[in-house]
C-alpha cells in the first residue's frame, strides 16, 4: 500500500522515525480497526489513529449527543448536541485526515452482529462503558482471534491492556471472570469523571493499537496499566492467561456468544412494565411537599456535592453512603418519600431502610430527573 506525495508529507514526523519509517506507515495505513464506543475514550483513540494514518477506521455507537458528553467526548461539539455521535464521530474524523476511511454503525453491538461487526478488522479497541458489552467484546475478539486492546475509566483512575490470547496474553475474563452484582459499581453518571481521564487512557489505548500495527515495541498483553490522576501514578500488574477460563483456557466451555445481559445480572425493562409498588411520582412528592397535613416527609439521598449542584427546597439530606450509620435519626413510624438523582439509589435506600424496621417508604420514580423534566424546570438536570 503506497503512500502519495500528501501523505508523505502528513505523516513526515513517523517517517523520519526509525522504528516507523516508511515500511510501518504503510503498514499503519493497511490497518483496519474498529473502535467500540464514541465517547469519553472513542474520542481521542478515534482522533489519534485518524491523525496517525489509519487506513480504515469503524466507528461503532448507538447513542446521540447530549450536553453532559461535551466535558469529555471531544469527538463532538455544541453543534453535535442530539446528533448521533457515530454520524457526529465521522464528520470530526474527516475533518481531521481526509485520508482515513470511516465506517459507522449506528447501531448497539450485540451478540447477534458481534461477529460480523469485528470480523472484517485487524484490530479492536473496547471504548465502552458497561460490563455486558465489555463481556461480549471479549468474547468475540477471543473466538475470532483479534486483539481486543481496552481501557476503562472511573472517576480520577484509569487502566488499559491488550487482551489477545492467541498472542500468549490473558483475555478480560482471566483478570475478571465474574462481573460485579448489578449497581455496585457506580456508572459515571452516578459517580462521575475528571473530563481529561478518558483522554489519557484514550490515547494508551492509540499507542497500543499503533504498535500492534508495527509490530514494533513491548505491548500491554500480559500487562495491566492503572493510571491515578490525582496522583499522577502510574502502576503496573503483571497479568497471567487462567488455565480455567471459560473461553481462552484449556479446556474452554464458552464456544459462542450468549446472553450478557443476564450473565451480568442485569434485568431488561419489561415493554409494558407494571407499576412498582414501592414507588411514587414527582407529582405524589410535590403533593407531599405542598400539604404537610398528609404526614408524608421527603428525603434525599444522593451525596452532598450532587446537592449542592441542585436540590429541591424544603428536601433534606441524608446521602445513601452515610444512611447506615445515621438511619437512627428517623422516625420507623413516620411515611417517607425517598429521591435520589434518577430513581436507583432511593430504591436501594428504601431496601435498607425496610430491613430495619421501617414500613412506610416510598422511592420517587425517575428522581430529581424526572422533577426538573415535570415540575420545575429552574432545578438544574446533571
Amino acid at each position: 500500500m503506497e503512500l502519495n506525495n500528501d501523505e508523505i508529507r502528513r505523516y513526515s514526523r513517523h517517517l523520519i522515525l526509525p522504528e516507523v519509517g516508511l515500511a510501518g506507515q504503510k503498514k499503519i495505513k493497511a490497518t483496519s480497526v474498529l473502535c467500540i464506543g464514541a465517547g469519553g475514550l472513542g474520542s481521542p483513540i478515534a482522533m489519534y489513529l485518524a491523525a496517525a494514518g489509519i487506513g480504515k477506521l469503524a466507528i461503532v455507537d448507538f447513542d446521540t449527543v447530549d450536553y453532559s458528553n461535551l466535558q469529555r467526548q471531544i469527538l463532538h461539539t455544541d453543534a453535535d448536541v442530539g446528533r448521533p455521535k457515530a454520524q457526529s464521530a465521522k464528520e470530526t474524523i474527516h475533518g481531521i485526515n481526509p485520508n482515513c476511511e470511516v465506517v459507522i454503525h449506528n447501531t448497539r453491538i450485540t451478540s447477534e452482529n458481534a461477529f460480523d461487526l469485528i470480523r472484517p478488522y485487524d484490530i479492536v479497541v473496547d471504548g465502552t462503558d458497561n460490563f455486558p458489552t465489555r463481556y461480549l467484546t471479549n468474547d468475540a475478539c477471543v473466538l475470532l482471534k483479534k486483539p481486543n486492546v481496552y481501557g476503562s475509566i472511573f472517576r480520577f483512575e484509569g487502566q488499559a491492556s491488550v487482551f489477545a490470547p492467541h498472542l500468549g496474553g490473558p483475555c478480560y475474563r482471566c483478570l475478571f471472570p465474574e462481573p460485579p452484582p448489578p449497581g455496585m459499581v457506580p456508572s459515571c453518571a452516578e459517580g462521575g469523571v475528571l473530563g481529561v481521564l478518558p483522554g489519557i487512557v484514550g490515547c494508551i489505548q492509540a499507542t497500543e493499537i499503533l504498535k500492534l500495527a508495527i509490530g514494533k515495541g513491548t505491548s500491554l498483553v500480559g500487562r495491566l496499566l492503572l493510571f491515578n490522576a490525582l496522583d499522577m501514578k502510574f502502576r503496573e500488574l503483571k497479568l497471567r492467561r487462567d488455565p480455567q477460563c471459560p473461553i481462552c483456557g484449556e479446556h474452554p466451555t464458552i464456544k459462542e456468544l450468549g446472553d450478557y445481559e443476564m450473565f451480568c445480572g442485569i434485568v431488561p425493562e419489561p415493554a409494558n412494565p407494571a407499576v412498582n409498588p414501592d414507588e411514587v411520582t414527582v407529582q405524589d412528592m410535590k403533593k407531599a411537599l405542598d400539604d404537610p397535613k398528609l404526614g408524608i416527609k421527603v428525603i434525599d439521598v444522593r451525596e452532598p456535592d450532587e446537592y449542592e449542584i441542585a436540590h429541591v427546597k424544603g428536601v433534606p439530606l441524608l446521602s445513601l453512603s452515610q444512611i447506615q450509620q445515621r438511619f437512627t435519626e428517623l422516625d420507623p413510624n413516620q411515611h417517607y418519600y425517598l429521591h435520589c438523582k434518577a430513581g436507583v439509589r432511593s430504591l436501594k435506600a428504601l431496601g435498607f431502610l425496610r430491613e430495619q424496621g421501617f414500613k412506610y417508604l416510598k422511592s420517587v420514580k425517575g428522581g430529581i430527573t424526572a422533577w426538573s423534566d415535570e415540575i420545575d424546570s429552574n432545578v438544574p438536570r446533571y
